[in-house]
């Protein structure tokens, strides 16, 4: 029995007075000068801060690291928090898999009504969000019993992809990996 070790991934986000970087999947706005306000149309006007030299900017600055708790969801924005069983397939090629994710009592069945339908088998973390469609629910007694989505990837690339984002999860949730 094998037990999934972590490789703690973070992307490094530094600010620099002639180059910006932005970690992909987040969003950056702009600050302007002169805007228009939304409820009196009176301009707005911002005073820029005196800038720094050059040279005491990079002694300041400090390196910021970005960390997201690995999580799944079925409605954006709502963690799931039940733990799933997953099984793994592989071809013999290693070309491609599938990930089979079963869910006994999922939390987002309690939520749902407050939240919003499910929408679809999202797995977040540092890296992006994989996302698939495959979601089926059960039911047992006319209510709803468990979830199985699965996550099928078709490259190598998808596979490993996958896999870190299990890792993550794994080490996150007290999951253990036994191959069979």
């Amino acid at each position: 029995m094998a037990t999934l070790q972590s490789l703690a991934f973070a992307s490094p986000v530094s600010h620099c007075s002639n180059q910006r970087r932005f970690l992909p999947g987040i969003s950056s706005g702009a600050v302007h000068h002169s805007a228009r306000s939304a409820f009196s149309g009176q301009p707005l006007h911002l005073t820029s801060s005196r800038r720094t030299p050059q040279r005491q900017y990079f002694q300041q600055s400090r390196l910021t690291i970005l960390m997201i708790k690995p999580s799944i969801q079925f409605i954006q924005g709502t963690d799931e928090q039940t733990v799933p069983d997953v099984k793994l397939t592989k071809s013999r090629d290693g070309t491609n898999g599938m990930a089979i994710f079963r869910f006994d009592q999922p939390s987002v069945f309690d939520s749902s009504s407050e939240v919003g339908d499910i929408t679809g088998f999202y797995m977040i973390d540092e890296e992006g969000v994989l996302q698939s469609v495959d979601v089926n629910a059960r039911f047992l007694n006319g209510r709803p019993a468990g979830i199985e989505a699965k996550y099928v990837m078709r490259t190598p690339r998808d596979w490993d992809r996958f896999m870190r984002f299990m890792e993550r999860y794994a080490n996150q949730n007290g999951l253990q990996f036994i191959k069979s």
